[in-house]
């Protein structure tokens, strides 16, 4: 099932030929129902790839975690790691029992690393404070600045982490591209409206630049 990101609560399901959005049929001609068909097969073969590419994304943002955690410290490490695991599990549980493309879609998976990060910065930030206390109190007031000042951008800090790790996946999000613009090309060609007068738009193929292809 599909879940429409240009209006918004839309649903959209295909199944054998046959399309209907927010469980309602659209009512099509033989040709697009074809189209739909071989649509949806499509899809469906393409699934498991896009899912192992999602949950992937999350191992790599987690790997990026305790990277940035063993530098700060050994001593939360343990309970760091803990919690990335048991966030991980539950993602890539997310992602393996999705239904709807919105587990696995690009803003999702944005999400999933906020949500790594949302869990694991108040650990790794508070051994940087308590690092500075130890520092302040042996009288080196720069270096607890600069702990403080470390702390402040941690959040930045693991971001980027993560983004880079995740820069690995893009020979494998290229690969994909080929069958990306088989959809649009189908879906293109498909003649009947929904019911809100829109045809049916949910790949978008832009126009490669530099070199590069985007999908969306």
């Amino acid at each position: 099932m599909f879940e429409r990101i240009a209006a918004e609560g839309q649903r959209i399901e295909m199944r054998k030929g046959q399309l209907s959005v927010n469980g309602a049929a659209v009512m099509l001609p033989d040709n697009d129902r074809r189209r739909i068909a071989s649509y949806e097969a499509k899809v469906r073969a393409l699934i498991p790839r896009i899912k192992a590419l999602g949950q992937r994304a999350v191992d790599l943002g987690a790997a990026a975690l305790r990277e940035e955690a063993a530098n700060v410290t050994a001593r939360a490490s343990q309970k760091l790691n803990a919690r990335v695991e048991s966030r991980a599990r539950d993602l890539k549980l997310r992602i393996a029992n999705s239904t709807t493309t919105k587990e696995w879609r690009g803003a999702a998976l944005d999400r999933y690393s906020a949500e790594l990060v949302a869990d694991s910065l108040p650990l790794v930030a508070a051994e940087l404070a308590q690092q500075a206390l130890e520092v302040a109190v042996k009288g080196d007031l720069a270096g607890a600045a600069a702990l403080q000042k470390r702390a402040l951008g941690l959040g930045a800090s693991l971001e980027a982490r993560i983004r880079e790790r995740l820069k690995s996946l893009e020979p494998e999000v290229a690969r994909l591209c080929p069958s990306a613009r088989e959809l649009d090309i189908l879906e293109s060609a498909i003649t009947g409206r929904l019911p809100d007068c829109s045809r049916l738009n949910l790949i978008d193929v832009r126009t490669p630049q530099a070199g590069r292809d985007h999908t969306g």
